[in-house]
């Protein structure tokens, strides 16, 4: 299942964008990384729509349909009605032509095999006596009921998909043939795997696009209209029903599109609350000419329904109806790999998060999931990560940062662009005598400290560190460092208390002080003695200068 998307692990970004947007959650991260669980995925698409890093990709088929190509076998392509909305201004034979030099045999309408299921339908509601059917064209829908919605398997028609009603049909008539679908779906990659013998490869318009312009091939634009093409509308919202004759009495038909859409309905029908109605269902919003290679390259969902509308004909095409039983498609259950945990475990992962009570859990959905209940059971299954919660990131991220901060013995104080205080801590409060941190909030850094340095920075960019500074105001010394976070834009203030520490320093030099005083008193007490027994003995005191200078200076360096 997750082999038709794949997942390039350098650039998932660890964004959750993907399980945000997946309408069945059908994601898993591990290592910050995400995983497509493929019993669950219904290949709707819309990750690889939404993704911004690109790390969702579609696996191609593009190799395998050129080695049909070169085996000679005849190749023949059945291609999306959707295809006029993807190539502007381009019909069915402008396709052909174009096509064909890239050496397919044939080029058909897809639009053909829906006018035998819509047959189909219309025999069923008349003669089978439903009381609710669901369409079974979408492959995307048919997953969703399969794997998340079994209840309603009941009521979902056991009728092949219009590209396997034709590429049935194209086999019954052409020997030897290789089948191939082209359009702008996802999901039908996995239908033609799953359902062998019928569609041997599947292309998307995209990887059409891309080995047209290998080639430098041009899709030339050509004038084309056949009234017998009613069944060309079946990519638009309600195209379903605008083929179908609707007139079986008592019955209500109506279109639905859009998973979440579907999903209330799936649950209603279940519910008992829905009865005598053909039910179109499609994943895509705007039917296929929103499928997500559509809505990722090409979206224009006003301009794209037009192009079909203006396309189809008010007839159905002339295709030989086969009988039901060779029309018949079965469809299992797809069992879930993971069990719901208890109240116990749901309850224990909530409490990692931070979530002791109701009003904790916050349900931003931020991580991807609806409420942080959801979320929990998804930690309990393995598919999610704790991390994961954001706000409890945040929380914990600001607990950290504030305990560093309400705990480190240096004052910090954190100024905007205005200089004015944003953040004080206790240490810088019992600096500067400020009992609160509320009193000087939002006040102007003039008010408790210079702000000349302060200032200096914001102007400058250049950072001041390990500056010794006098706060006279409060009588102490503190070694400043003032820089700038230039992407927050703040003016960031770090001041550590060195009064004791200079207090002792200059007690040290004032008894220096005293000492050289007391030294220089001694050397002349001495002096003149020397001086006087020199005068009496005659002799110099050279010598004896010399040697008491040597211990004044001594004095003086310590």
């Amino acid at each position: 299942m997750a082999n038709c998307l794949t997942l390039k692990k350098s650039n998932c970004k660890n964004c959750y964008k993907c399980i945000r947007h997946c309408p069945v959650k059908a994601i898993r991260f591990s290592g910050n990384q995400a995983y497509i669980i493929g019993n669950e995925c219904i290949l709707c698409g819309q990750c690889f729509v939404v993704c911004p890093q690109n790390a969702k990709e579609i696996s191609s088929e593009l190799e395998k349909v050129k080695v049909f190509i070169q085996s000679g076998v005849p190749v023949v392509v059945s291609l999306a009605p959707s295809f006029v909305a993807n190539y502007d201004g381009a019909g069915i034979n402008a396709m052909r032509k174009a096509l064909t030099k890239l050496g397919f045999f044939d080029v058909e309408e897809t639009a053909l095999g829906a006018t035998v299921v819509k047959n189909e339908y219309e025999r069923m509601l008349r003669e089978d006596d439903r009381d609710v059917l669901i369409s079974s064209c979408c492959h995307s829908i048919n997953l969703l009921i399969q794997k998340h919605y079994p209840q309603a398997l009941e009521y979902l028609a056991d009728v092949v998909s219009p590209m396997q009603a034709h590429c049935k049909d194209i086999k019954s008539r052409i020997p030897n043939v290789k089948t191939v679908f082209i359009g702008p779906c996802v999901a039908k990659k996995d239908e033609a795997e799953h359902y062998e013998g019928i569609v041997d490869a599947v292309l998307t318009f995209e990887e059409l696009s891309t080995w047209l312009k290998e080639e430098n091939i041009e899709i030339v634009k050509e004038e084309e209209k056949d009234d017998n093409s009613k069944a060309r509308l079946f990519p638009t919202t309600g195209g379903i029903l605008k083929t179908m004759a609707q007139n079986v009495p008592g019955y209500t038909y109506m279109a639905i599109d859009g998973v979440e859409n579907c999903k209330q309905a799936l649950k209603d029908i279940i519910e008992g609350k829905v009865h005598k109605c053909f039910i179109e269902m499609s994943a895509c919003v705007g039917s296929c000419v929103g499928g997500p290679v559509m809505e990722k390259y090409h979206h224009s969902s006003i301009k794209d329904t037009i192009a079909v509308n203006n396309f189809a004909g008010s007839k159905d095409f002339e295709v030989a109806q086969p009988k039901a039983d060779k029309l018949k498609k079965n469809f299992e259950y797809i069992e879930q790999r993971y069990l719901k945990p208890s109240e116990m475990e749901i309850m224990s992962v909530l409490r990692q998060m931070g979530k002791f009570k109701p009003s904790q859990e916050l349900n931003c959905g931020s991580c991807g999931y609806n409420t942080c209940r959801e979320k929990a059971i998804a930690v309990c299954q393995g598919k999610a990560e704790i991390s994961m919660c954001l706000p409890f990131l945040k929380d914990k991220a600001e607990s950290f940062s504030d305990n560093i901060v309400k705990n480190s013995p240096n004052g910090l104080i954190v100024l905007n662009d205005r200089l004015e205080v944003q953040q004080i801590n206790e240490a810088a409060r019992k600096i500067i005598n400020i009992p609160n941190a509320r009193d000087v909030l939002g006040d102007l850094v003039i008010r408790i400290l210079d702000p000349a340095p302060f200032m200096k920075v914001l102007t400058t960019g250049q950072e001041i560190r390990n500056q010794r500074v006098y706060l006279a105001e409060y009588k102490r010394y503190v070694e400043q460092s003032i820089f700038m976070d230039k992407e927050s834009n703040l003016v960031i203030g770090i001041m550590r208390d060195i009064t004791e520490e200079e207090t002792q320093r200059r007690r040290k030099e004032s008894i220096s002080r005293q000492t050289v005083e007391i030294a220089d008193q001694v050397v002349d007490k001495q002096m003149r003695i020397v001086q006087e027994i020199a005068y009496l003995l005659g002799e110099t005191a050279a010598e004896t200068k010399i040697a008491l200078s040597k211990l004044k200076e001594s004095i003086s360096n310590e």
